[in-house]
């Protein structure tokens, strides 16, 4: 009569989560893959402790299912935690059957995507359930930079489970039981005092803004349609080339409308948005942690049917200065795309590092540095096109040819310089300028400009290797990468 009981609690639970969740972790699996193309592992794995009731209970696949499928016919590692089995909990067995389907994915070379739902380790096992904790945080790391990982957050994932936030990929929901932290809010209420709910401690919306997860959907069907489409820009595994379409936008297609998005005055602000979208297939793209370091944009797109990653400056927002979030998006982004043989494009309008004395003091420095080092160890093709300004460190660290771009273009009004020529002027001509009319300023901005700054001095150097007519940008790109198919790194 228990046991009838305790199915009967957990059919009425389920039935509750899929009410207001709409669907369950099986369900949620059935969405991801091909119809029919399933093959669950561990299916009878049962839990080993006995401790704190556990006997009593029936835990079906110890909360959590395991697999492969197929999505548009290629193959991919699954587990779906299930929140109605003692709140998605990890316990040793639970924990040990995502690591065994990790082994498989790295033993294969196929993605792993995680639907997770969970409060964290599994109290009742104590030590055990930190060993099969332990097992996934494993797994994990060892997986990073070798098979793809996505997680889609449905529901809690909490305390210990905050370790399946380190996928190379975060989905959220939008949903208000749908959060993730280390630390409980009552404990944060017990040491500090502060009173903070679930939600605006690591909701979407904090996570999103944190840099926590890189996407956000509105509902777990959205989430999965876009975990779909991220893997279809995505290798397998890092051993192969990502996978190249059909491409019907003309490779030799113009970009007039360049010229319109970006304004002649260099301290006016544009979105780079738009000019991304005017250079890439048909205009589309998938941008990457959307919320997060807003000054830095980062998108997966296709050029000529291929995947591209793209880094840009946005002047939009803080003039498209980098501050030290910026440089950890831009330097995460590009290792992935670099573990993955996915070239990278680069649109540069950047005047500087954000002047911040906070920024100083959280290490810029050595955040900006983390962006050289992507750049300089990458064995990928790597493009850049200078888009208006490319002032100091900033343009060294931004796909400069000295971290190793294999070409860089200019347009005819771009500026490259040590600093603005503004500032320039006034520290170089100071003496000269206070013993005469201010008019000589203008006069010197522009002697400065066409000597120190002019894009076609800096190809003289050899540093830029052309100077491109802003149209011709989508033809010069798919023609670069056309001749970088066949690059190996001789670093």
């Amino acid at each position: 009569m228990r046991k009838l009981n305790e199915l009967y609690e957990r059919k009425k639970r389920l039935q509750d989560i899929m009410k207001t969740r709409k669907i369950g972790p099986r369900e949620r699996i059935n969405l991801l893959i091909d119809s029919g193309s399933f093959l669950e592992l561990n299916a009878f794995v049962e839990k080993r402790s006995e401790e704190f009731g556990l006997k009593e209970l029936e835990l079906p696949y110890d909360g959590v299912i395991t697999g492969i499928g197929t999505i548009d016919g290629r193959p991919v590692a699954i587990y779906s935690q299930d929140f109605s089995v003692l709140n998605g909990s990890i316990g040793e067995m639970h924990g040990i059957k995502i690591a065994n389907l990790y082994d498989h994915a790295l033993k294969v070379g196929i993605p792993v995507v995680g639907i997770v739902e969970s409060s964290g380790a599994r109290i009742q096992e104590g030590v055990d359930a930190l060993k099969g904790l332990g097992e996934v945080v494993n797994r994990i790391a060892r997986a990073k930079g070798v098979v793809p990982q996505i997680n889609i957050i449905c529901g809690p994932c909490t305390i210990g489970a905050t370790f399946l936030m380190n996928a190379d990929f975060v989905i959220m929901i939008k949903d208000p039981r749908c959060y993730s932290y280390i630390v409980d809010p009552q404990i944060i209420k017990i040491v500090t005092g502060e009173e903070i709910s679930s939600l605006e401690l690591g909701g979407w919306e904090a996570a999103a803004k944190s840099g926590n997860c890189h996407f956000v959907a509105e509902n777990d069907f959205e989430a999965i349609q876009l975990a779909k489409k991220i893997l279809s820009y995505l290798p397998l595994n890092n051993l192969e080339d990502p996978p190249k379409i059909d491409c019907k936008d003309p490779a030799n297609r113009l970009n007039h409308e360049i010229n319109k998005i970006v304004p002649e005055d260099q301290q006016k602000a544009y979105d780079i948005r738009d000019v991304v979208k005017s250079v890439v297939d048909d205009g589309e793209f998938i941008e990457v942690q959307e919320k997060f370091a807003q000054n830095v944009f980062t998108c997966f797109a296709r050029l000529d049917g291929r995947s591209v990653g793209v880094v840009a400056n946005n002047p939009a927002i803080l003039a498209g200065c980098l501050d030290s979030k910026g440089c950890m998006k831009i330097a995460n982004f590009v290792r992935f795309c670099d573990s993955f043989n996915i070239p990278v494009i680069n649109f540069v309008d950047v005047p500087g590092y954000l002047p911040s004395a906070e920024e100083e003091q959280e290490g810029l420095t050595r955040h900006v540095f983390e962006v050289v080092l992507a750049y300089s160890r990458a064995s990928i093709p790597i493009l850049t096109v200078i888009v208006r300004k490319a002032y100091g460190g900033a343009y060294i660290a931004m796909g400069s040819k000295h971290v190793g771009a294999d070409f860089v273009f200019a347009f005819p009004t771009s500026e490259i310089s040590v600093v603005g020529p503004e500032t320039a002027v006034e520290i170089l001509y100071r003496d000269e300028l206070e013993k005469t009319k201010i008019e000589k300023l203008s006069e010197k901005l522009a002697e400065y400009r066409e000597k120190h700054t002019n894009p076609y001095r800096v190809a003289a150097r050899g540093y830029i290797d052309d100077v491109i007519d802003p149209k011709y940008t989508r033809i010069k790109l798919i023609s670069a990468l056309r001749l970088l198919e066949s690059k190996r790194s001789l670093r």
